[in-house]
C-alpha cells in the first residue's frame, strides 16, 4: 500500500461510513486470502474476515495506524480469530470423537439406566450451583467447567488469586457435601 491511510481512518473513527466502506473494499480480499491460508474451509475464512473488520469497528479507539495503514492491526486480528476458530474447531472433533462409535451390543435398558443416573447426578450439580453465590458460582464453573486457572478466573471475578483457591477449596467442599447430601435421600 503505497497511500497512506491515516485520513481515511481518522475519519471513519468519527463514524464516516463511506470511508469505513473504502478501508474495507481495500484490505478485504488480502485479510481474506491470510485467513484462508490459516483456516481449513472457505467459509471459516469468510467469517474470519468479517470478524476482523468488526473488531476494527469495535475497537477503532485502540487500533494503531502502521506505516499508514490499518492492515497491519487486520492481519493479526485476523491471525487471532483464525487460531481462535482452528481451537474450536479441535474441540468440536474432541467432542465427537468422544462419541460411540455403533450401537452394537449396547443393552438399551443399561443405557437408559446410566442415562437416567447421570440426569439425577446433573440435576444436583446444578441444584448445588444455583445455590452459591453467583462469584462462587462463577469461580466454580470457570475453572472446572471451562478449564481456565485458578488465578484467570480470579482476576475475571476481581479477587486475588489466594482467596479464589481458599474459596475453590470451600465451595467444592460445599457442593460435595450437597451432592452426597441429596444423594442419600
Amino acid at each position: 500500500m503505497t497511500d497512506d491511510e491515516t485520513a481515511l481512518w481518522s475519519a471513519a473513527c468519527s463514524h464516516d461510513e463511506r470511508a469505513f466502506g473504502a478501508l474495507f473494499d481495500r484490505h478485504r480480499d488480502r485479510v481474506f486470502r491470510h485467513a484462508l491460508r490459516l483456516v481449513e474451509h472457505r467459509s471459516e475464512a469468510e467469517d474470519v474476515t468479517a470478524a476482523a473488520f468488526f473488531e476494527l469497528w469495535r475497537r477503532r479507539d485502540a487500533v494503531r495506524v502502521v506505516d499508514g495503514s490499518v492492515l497491519p492491526w487486520l492481519l493479526v486480528t485476523a491471525t487471532n480469530l483464525c487460531r481462535n476458530a482452528r481451537r474450536g474447531t479441535r474441540r468440536y472433533r474432541a467432542m465427537l470423537a468422544g462419541f460411540p462409535r455403533d450401537d452394537v451390543g449396547v443393552d438399551p435398558a443399561a443405557t437408559a439406566g446410566d442415562r437416567i443416573d447421570r440426569d439425577a447426578e446433573s440435576a444436583r450439580l446444578h441444584r448445588a450451583i444455583a445455590g452459591l453465590s453467583g462469584d462462587d458460582a462463577a469461580l466454580l464453573v470457570l475453572t472446572a467447567v471451562e478449564g481456565w486457572t485458578t488465578a484467570r478466573a480470579a482476576e475475571a471475578i476481581g479477587i486475588r488469586h489466594e482467596a479464589a483457591r481458599t474459596r475453590l477449596t470451600r465451595i467444592r467442599r460445599r457442593v460435595r457435601a450437597h451432592i452426597e447430601n441429596e444423594g442419600g435421600r
